[in-house]
C-alpha cells in the first residue's frame, strides 16, 4: 500500500532537500545542520501550526493524497451484451440517449443523481458560490449551504444571541432560487453546533422560505469542527463575541501587542465538536419539523463503524428524508492536511458498511431513508460505482471539490476571455464566451440573449454536469440499465480478492461461474 508522503507535499508547499527519504518519517535520509528547512518539520519550526493546513490557505481546496488499499479503481463496471432493462431490447430503441437519469427525493425533482454538498464559510466557497449555485439550479440538482455562514457574515445581525438577518445567507439562497428551472433541484442549509446555538435553521425556515435543512455530525475530511483564517484582530474579536473558539486569543494583551508589531498576521476560528446521541437527534428533528422544515437530512462523516450504525439508527427512528455518509479521501478547503490523509474510514469501506447496516434495518422492517454517499467522487464512473455499490439504499452521490473546481475554472477562463487573454488551449474553439463555453448552446435555447447574464462560473458547472450526465448514461447503457432503479450491485466486479472481501462483491475470476458452466455444458 502506498501512503501519502509525510513531511513534504505540494499541498503544504513543502519539499525535501534530498531525493532519498525514510518511507515512514518522510525525512531526508540525512538531515543537514545548515539546511534552511524546506520540509514540513523545517517550516513548522519557523511558522508552527500554520503548516497543519494546506497552503495557500483560503485560496485552494485540497484532497487526500493517500492511496488506500481498496478504492473505486479496484472495482470495474460489469458490462453485458444481452438484453435491456427499462426499454425494449431492440438496437433501434436501446440507445444511450434513451437512458433516464432523473430521480426524486420526495417531491423534489432532480435531473441527475448527484448534488453538491455543504459549501460553508470558507472564503473559496463564498467566492465561488455564484457559479456553483446558479450552475446547479440551471442543471436541476441540489446544492448545500454549509456550516457557519451566518456566524461569519460581517453584516449579520443578532438579537438575544440568535441570528435575525444575514445578507450572505440571503445572497446564497436567492441566487439559487432566482435561477431554478421548472421546479427541479433544491437548496439545503446545514447546521453545526454553533449554527444550532445561533438558530440558523430557524432563521432560514422563517425568513428565507428554506424547505430543506440538514443536521451535521461531520464529514469525511476531518474529525474536528470547521476552521477559517481571520486576517484582522477586530474580526477575531467579533467572532469570539459570537461564540466561536478563536486562536490566539484576541483579547489577550500580549497577543494584541504582538499583533500591533506585525508578529501575528492572522487568527484561526474553530467550531466546537458535536455530541451525537439518538435522543438529542430525535429532539432536534422534532423541533425543526415543528418549525416548518419539510425535508431534513443528516450528514455524518468517516467515523468508526459503530457511529455509522448510530447514524442509520437515528435516520431510521427520525424518519428523515436523506442520510449523507461522507467517506475519508474526499476534500475540503479547511481540513488539516495530515488529518485529511490519516483519519477516518475510506469511502469504499464505509459504503460497504452502509450497505450491510441498511440491510439489517430492512430485514427488521425498519425505515431506511434514501442515502447519499460522498468522499472523493468526481467523474461519471465514480458516480455509477457509488450508486451500484450501495444499491438499493444509496440513491445519490454528493460532491464538493469537483463542483467548486468547475466553477473556479469557468470563472477564471471567463475573466481571461473578457480581458482578451484567452489561453492558447481554448483558442481552437474561438475567441469569445459563446464559442468557448459549450454550455451556451443549451442555455441560449432557453434564455435567448439573456444567457449573457449567466456568470461563466455557472456555465462551467453546467457543462461539467452535462459531461457527467452523458458519461453516466453511456455506462448505464453498457450494462443495459436504462433507468436508475435498475442499477444494482451485480453491475460491479472486483479486480482483487481484497476488494471482494471488503465489498462482498464477486471477484472477477469467480463471477458468473455457475451460469457460464451451464452455457458451456448445455
Amino acid at each position: 500500500m502506498s501512503f501519502s508522503r509525510p513531511n513534504a507535499s505540494d499541498a503544504t508547499l513543502t519539499r525535501l532537500r534530498e531525493k532519498d527519504f525514510s518511507p515512514f518519517s518522510g525525512m531526508c535520509v540525512t538531515c543537514l545542520d545548515g539546511c534552511p528547512g524546506y520540509c514540513e518539520i523545517g517550516r513548522s519550526a519557523i511558522r508552527g501550526r500554520e503548516y497543519i493546513y494546506p497552503q495557500p490557505y483560503g485560496k485552494i481546496t485540497a484532497g487526500s493524497q493517500k492511496d488506500y488499499p481498496v478504492d473505486f479503481s479496484h472495482l470495474n463496471i460489469s458490462g453485458t451484451c444481452v438484453g435491456a432493462h427499462g426499454v425494449e431490447a431492440d438496437p433501434d430503441v436501446a440507445t444511450f440517449p434513451k437512458v433516464n437519469i432523473e430521480t426524486r427525493l420526495g417531491d423534489i425533482k432532480l435531473r441527475a443523481p448527484w448534488f453538491t454538498t455543504g459549501l460553508g464559510s470558507t472564503f473559496i466557497a463564498r467566492d465561488n458560490w455564484e457559479g456553483v449555485a446558479i450552475g446547479s439550479a440551471l442543471f436541476g440538482t441540489m446544492v448545500g449551504i454549509g456550516e457557519n455562514v451566518c456566524g461569519v457574515d460581517p453584516e449579520a445581525k443578532f438579537k438575544n444571541g440568535y441570528v435575525i438577518h444575514s445578507p450572505e445567507m440571503e445572497r446564497r439562497v436567492k441566487l439559487f432560487k432566482e435561477w431554478q428551472r421548472d421546479g427541479y433541484g433544491e437548496i439545503i442549509v446545514q447546521e453545526n453546533v454553533e449554527d444550532s446555538r445561533l438558530k440558523v435553521l430557524e432563521y432560514v425556515i422563517d425568513s428565507l422560505g428554506v424547505r430543506f435543512v440538514e443536521i451535521k455530525w461531520g464529514q469525511g475530511a476531518k474529525d474536528i469542527g470547521g476552521e477559517i483564517k481571520l486576517p484582522t484582530i477586530e474580526w477575531a474579536k467579533t467572532l469570539k463575541e459570537r461564540g466561536y473558539i478563536v486562536h490566539p486569543d484576541p483579547d489577550d494583551p500580549v497577543i494584541q501587542e504582538i499583533y500591533s508589531k506585525g508578529g501575528i498576521k492572522e487568527f484561526e476560528r474553530h467550531s466546537r465538536l458535536g455530541m451525537a446521541s439518538l435522543e438529542g437527534f430525535l429532539k432536534r428533528v422534532y423541533e425543526l419539523r415543528s418549525k416548518g422544515a419539510k425535508y431534513i437530512s443528516l450528514k455524518t462523516g468517516a467515523y468508526r463503524p459503530r457511529d455509522l450504525a448510530l447514524a442509520l439508527k437515528c435516520a431510521s427512528e427520525g424518519k428523515i428524508d436523506l442520510l449523507i455518509v461522507d467517506g475519508a479521501g474526499g476534500g475540503t478547503g479547511m481540513s488539516p492536511w495530515r488529518m485529511m490523509n490519516e483519519w477516518g474510514v475510506p469511502t469504499v469501506y464505509l459504503e460497504s458498511l452502509v450497505y450491510k447496516y441498511a440491510k439489517v434495518l430492512q430485514e427488521k422492517n425498519k425505515y431506511v431513508p434514501p442515502i447519499a454517499i460522498a468522499g472523493g467522487f468526481t467523474l461519471e464512473d465514480h458516480i455509477f460505482k457509488g450508486l451500484a455499490l450501495g444499491a438499493p439504499f444509496v440513491k445519490l452521490v454528493a460532491m464538493g471539490r469537483s463542483s467548486l473546481t468547475a466553477a473556479m475554472v469557468g470563472k477564471t477562463i471567463g475573466e481571461l476571455v473578457k480581458e482578451g487573454k484567452t489561453p492558447q488551449e481554448y483558442k481552437k474553439y474561438g475567441e469569445d464566451i459563446q464559442e468557448i463555453f459549450s454550455a451556451v448552446a443549451d442555455l441560449e435555447k432557453v434564455y435567448g440573449e439573456d444567457w449573457k447574464k449567466i456568470p461563466t462560473g455557472a456555465l462551467g458547472v453546467y457543462a461539467y454536469f452535462d459531461r457527467l450526465a452523458t458519461g453516466l448514461k453511456q455506462f448505464m447503457a453498457g450494462v443495459r440499465k436504462f433507468s436508475l432503479e435498475y442499477i444494482d450491485r451485480s453491475d460491479l466486479i472486483c479486480l482483487t480478492e481484497e476488494a471482494a472481501k471488503v465489498t462482498g462483491l464477486p471477484y472477477v475470476m469467480e463471477m458468473d461461474y455457475e451460469e457460464s458452466m451451464k452455457i458451456l455444458e448445455s
